[in-house]
């Protein structure tokens, strides 16, 4: 079963056409991610799903619910959440406090044991509750948005390019706990440069090139599939 589907989307900014009709489902408790080069149209998508973009056509349904054109904070109040490129922490904010920003729409009865998952997920988050958020190294602040978008107790999460800047021991780290996350139920869509870390990662994947798909399979299909090789993962044919 279906938790997102996107129907023949549409985005254009101006004369420039950033999304060409694209569909594609997200099954409920898996791990989907969308490849592709930089202007591709991956963050364009995520964007326009979490209602920050207007659509020039098409859908988005989520639950089965058209969420096409709703308000942000409807679509958050429903389950949905985005971790957005570049982290997005409030920099002169404590850890603690971001964290808090992230259920204000939570009940406040929620606020304590959404707060102990993150502090059992990310223990560092737990050690540095009283310090800036600005002054966190690059990976910190990663686990920062991610335990941020947990406090809103989402059915799913979708990450945009969650290992942008980081060391690989820390790109490990955080897809180690994206893994523990959709262990836990919450279904993760998953935009990504490292393809080759997304695709061993996800269970389904697309390939977007210039505002269309143009291929489509499991993790382990694209990765054996001569295109994705030659374009994204630095094989030769």
């Amino acid at each position: 079963m279906s938790i997102l589907e996107i129907r023949d989307l549409s985005v254009h900014y101006g004369g420039i056409v950033a999304l060409d009709g694209i569909s594609f489902s997200v099954k409920e408790g898996a791990i989907v991610t969308l490849i592709g080069a930089n202007g591709a149209g991956k963050s364009t998508t995520l964007r326009t799903i979490m209602g920050l973009v207007h659509a020039a056509g098409g859908s988005v349904h989520y639950r089965g619910e058209k969420i096409t054109g709703l308000d942000t904070r409807k679509i958050v109040e429903m389950g949905l959440v985005l971790v957005p490129e570049g982290r997005r922490v409030f920099p002169n904010l404590t850890v603690l406090e971001n964290l808090k920003l992230g259920s204000y729409l939570q009940h406040t009865r929620h606020e304590a044991r959404n707060l102990e998952h993150v502090y059992d997920l990310f223990p560092r988050l737990l050690e540095r509750h009283w310090q800036l958020a600005g002054t966190l190294s690059g990976g910190e602040q990663q686990m920062l948005a991610v335990g941020r978008a947990l406090m809103a107790n989402p059915t799913m999460v979708m990450m945009d390019e969650p290992s942008l800047g980081l060391a690989p021991l820390v790109v490990k780290d955080i897809f180690s706990i994206i893994r523990r996350i959709n262990g836990e139920g919450v279904t993760v869509l998953l935009i990504e440069q490292n393809a080759n870390v997304a695709l061993h990662t996800a269970d389904y994947g697309y390939v977007l090139q210039t505002g269309s798909i143009t291929l489509k399979g499991t993790g382990t299909e694209l990765l054996e599939n001569e295109e994705v090789k030659v374009a994204y993962l630095g094989k030769t044919r």
